[in-house]
């Protein structure tokens, strides 16, 4: 079960999932997105903020390279 505190482990799956998608590139409306359709998140969506999102973007990018 993720929540939004596991961003590495949120980050890792978006790799897996969506290898055609650069982070860095990404808005935090559509990464939000993302994150709620993973398989297994189960967290409130109105936890999220913009710190949440800034490190599962930064992690996104770092596993990605």
């Amino acid at each position: 079960m993720l929540k939004w505190i596991d961003t590495l482990d949120i980050a890792i799956e978006l790799v897996e999932l969506h290898p055609d998608i650069d982070p860095q590139w990404i808005n935090f409306v559509d990464l939000r997105a993302l994150v709620l359709q993973l398989d297994g998140f189960e967290d409130d969506p109105e936890k999220c903020n913009e710190k949440i999102l800034e490190s599962i973007q930064q992690n996104w990018i770092n596993e990605k390279e």
